[in-house]
């Protein structure tokens, strides 16, 4: 009798069933103590597979007690290894593409391995989250006899190609890149020549310039469709740009090439894999994306070794074979493409259709996006969602980079009933790709580098906003929101109008939830350009910081302005000054919310440190030297905003030593002013000893200061200013999160020089 895994070895690409066979082989290795944990790691996050916080308290039954039943079992307590408790799945979907089979089997894994729930990312994957991780075999091998594989989803790898979900049907590109990213993914997946990477590296294909959906700009590779006439012919080619990323420090993309023919892309994305294996950092993983390889070796010189190892490639037929199949591509609609020709509309159909409906460039078909609040669709929805697009497109679905759902190729004719169906399911709500439509990280939910609840805020946000979104003027319903639990940026709020990111902040000896706030990122031009954070403020004001800036925006708007264009006009200093009246925290006693973050009811506090006795506010040195840090950092902004590179580079340098200075004095209180000795001692007092290493990447934030003091580097233009100005700010968020964690220990001098010295208050007067 046939099981079910012999009935799926009959559907599985044969490599790929080899594959899964061989990783639970090394699962049971690793089980018998065989094989090592950081090797096996990297095995495992190779297939998409993570561990998840459970500290968080989300997701349970209302107490705080972590209840909830997972498939296979409750969770009583946090997990020690990745064998003890439910982790996080990544799936790689490429380009975004999936059909109806796919979604039904995807809806199942859900309901069967997971909490039911669907999670699509800023990088057109699907995630799942609270999955065993004894369940990972069986499946990947569903998955894998639907065409999806989750190999490669994460670790030092090539990570998911990703490209517009227009592609093909969109009105402003030059061609359709689906094929060219499809290819690149069957390319590149298991290729020998990208198995060596210091780290992750990210691709994505846009068919044109002027729009967000490919966000080249962000990405370690970036192709934009473009075309020439050569000899008379139309010839395909692309744009080709290496080294962007975002990530704590976000580089701006660098052009590599103007033109790539589109039978050399392929051979042209070897040849950079091979040159970032050989010459990329493996060590020092904080500087190995390539982004610091291309900007250690300047794009000529990198170019040059490029071009040179692409001379001596072997040649590979799958280069160009899939050329021949593309006058053949192209999805085939289900039906006729009809228009709308004054059918009833029901209510609510005319603002769903505002936001989120776009006429193809084929008359009478139109994409029509699915809103999905924080990425999440639930099994049920997800399988009803297939069967709705059995009957009006058939396997013409994507995922988008702003986690939501688009079904392509709609009859104009169909959208009513369409619209009523999707009501039905609780997905008609309109506002995607505007503001109400909040990009989110998982955060303190299930990231384990979660500061604060990205996803809670993102959903108290969404909230408000849908709640008046008829009401808001256009200019502000075009502005993007996007929110990361930490600096990390997978939220991709350096690219959005108004950005936000999970930082601490300690009040009266408690830990308070705060977010900075960053402003000046474009979203169109393919994320053209990076915003920088302006201050920190309490995670329950931040709600208010975004009623204060957009009503600010429409009064003082000069023209047509978008925010962007405004936010540069006004400067950093206006804008910083417009959060003053949200940045302070009330006493426990007076409002208590402000010490929990959103969505989760528990006190966010890491324990008492005192209160003084004076008739005013008592603020710890440290956190007055700090206060002046952040000062010292913005400072830097305003030069950089005014294009004093040579200011930028003093102010940024002093804000870190400053922070560092403020470390060494809760344990040296004899500091002088000298940098050569507060890099010392700080060097000795906290990176040796590792105090200021964390999860938050204490130690290589640590490493930006070491690296100043020595070469001094002044910036020459925009980018590297920022560069320095992101660098100071992220070394002073880390002082303040070393700061606390000393707090939370409960001494400030354990091993330090000035041995019963536990802290030091500065009385402000009221």
């Amino acid at each position: 009798m046939k099981t079910w895994k012999d009935e799926l070895e009959g559907r599985m690409p044969a490599d790929w069933a080899t594959e899964i066979d061989l990783f639970e082989n090394q699962m049971e290795l690793r089980r018998q103590g065989k094989v090592e944990e950081k090797l096996f790691a990297e095995t495992r996050l190779r297939r998409g597979a993570y561990g998840q916080r459970y500290d968080n308290g989300q997701r349970n039954d209302g107490t705080g007690t972590k209840a909830l039943a997972y498939p296979n079992g409750a969770l009583t307590k946090g997990p020690d290894t990745i064998w003890d408790a439910p982790g996080m799945q990544r799936i790689k979907i490429p380009f975004g593409g999936l059909n109806p089979d796919q979604m039904d089997v995807l809806a199942d894994l859900a309901e069967e391995y997971s909490d039911g729930i669907c999670h699509v990312t800023t990088r057109q994957d699907i995630q799942l989250h609270y999955v065993h991780f004894d369940d990972t075999p069986s499946l990947l091998r569903r998955l894998a006899a639907i065409g999806i594989t989750t190999r490669e989803a994460c670790g030092n790898s090539v990570r998911n190609v990703t490209a517009c979900p227009l592609a093909g049907v969109c009105r402003d590109e030059s061609f359709d890149v689906t094929p060219y990213a499809n290819a690149s993914m069957k390319f590149l997946l298991g290729h020998p020549d990208v198995q060596d990477f210091g780290r992750k590296f990210k691709i994505a294909f846009s068919g044109c310039r002027q729009h967000a959906c490919g966000l080249v700009n962000m990405h370690d590779m970036g192709a934009i469709a473009v075309t020439r006439e050569i000899d008379g012919e139309t010839v395909r080619g692309f744009e080709l740009y290496v080294g962007g990323g975002l990530g704590a420090v976000p580089y701006d993309a660098v052009l590599f090439d103007e033109f790539v023919r589109e039978d050399e892309i392929l051979p042209i994305t070897q040849a950079i894999s091979r040159v970032f294996a050989r010459l990329g950092e493996k060590r020092n993983r904080a500087r190995a994306r390539i982004k610091f390889l291309v900007k250690n070796l300047g794009m000529e010189e990198f170019k040059r070794l490029v071009l040179e190892e692409r001379a001596k490639l072997p040649h590979d037929d799958r280069w160009a074979a899939y050329l021949d199949e593309l006058p053949s591509h192209g999805e085939k609609p289900l039906k006729v493409g009809a228009s709308l020709n004054g059918a009833a509309r029901p209510e609510g159909f005319d603002a769903w259709c505002e936001t989120n409906v776009y006429r193809q460039r084929q008359p009478g078909y139109c994409v029509a996006a699915v809103t999905l609040p924080l990425g999440d669709i639930t099994s049920h929805q997800l399988r009803e969602l297939a069967a709705i697009a059995r009957r009006y497109v058939g396997e013409s679905v994507r995922t988008t980079v702003e986690q939501n759902i688009v079904l392509r190729w709609v009859s104009e004719a169909d959208l009513p009933q369409l619209y009523e169906e999707l009501r039905a399911l609780g997905l008609s709500a309109p506002g995607a790709g505007s503001i109400v439509d909040v990009v989110s990280c998982p955060g303190t939910d299930t990231c384990k580098l979660g500061i604060a609840s990205s996803r809670g805020l993102a959903g108290e946000l969404q909230s408000r906003l849908a709640a008046k979104a008829m009401e808001l003027d256009k200019a502000v319903r075009d502005m993007r929101i996007k929110i990361s639990g930490c600096f990390n940026s997978c939220g991709q709020h350096h690219i959005s109008d108004l950005g936000f990111y999970g930082v601490s902040r300690n009040v009266g000896g408690y830990t308070v939830p705060h977010f900075q706030v960053v402003v000046g990122g474009k979203w169109v031009d393919n994320g053209g350009s990076y915003g920088l954070p302006i201050g920190a403020v309490p995670s329950k004001r931040i709600p208010d910081v975004v009623t204060a800036m957009t009503d600010a925006y429409l009064r003082e708007r000069q023209g047509q302005e978008t925010f962007q264009e405004y936010t540069q006009r006004v400067g950093k200093k206006a804008l910083k000054d417009k959060l003053a009246p949200f940045t302070k925290v009330p006493a426990r006693e007076e409002d208590a919310s402000f010490y929990s973050d959103w969505g989760d009811p528990r006190e966010f506090t890491i324990g008492d440190m005192g209160t003084g006795e004076c008739a005013g506010e008592v603020v710890s040195l440290v956190d007055s030297d700090l206060s002046l840090a952040e000062a010292m950092v913005f400072d830097s902004q305003l030069a950089l905003e005014n294009g004093d590179f040579t200011a930028v580079a003093d102010k940024s340098y002093q804000a870190m030593l400053q922070g560092a200075k403020a470390l060494v004095k809760m344990r040296f209180l004899d500091i002088t002013d000298d940098p050569d000795q507060i890099v010392a001692e700080f060097k000795q007092r906290y990176y040796d000893t590792e105090i200021f290493f964390d999860r938050f990447g204490g130690g290589r934030f640590g490493q930006y200061l070491f690296r100043r003091h020595e070469q001094k580097e002044q910036p020459t233009d925009t980018a590297a200013g920022r560069q320095l100005v992101e660098e100071a700010s992220l070394f002073v968020e880390a002082c303040h999160a070393c700061s606390a964690k000393l707090a939370a220990q409960g001494s400030t001098a354990q091993g330090g020089a000035a041995e019963g010295v536990t802290s030091t208050v500065v009385t402000l007067e009221l």
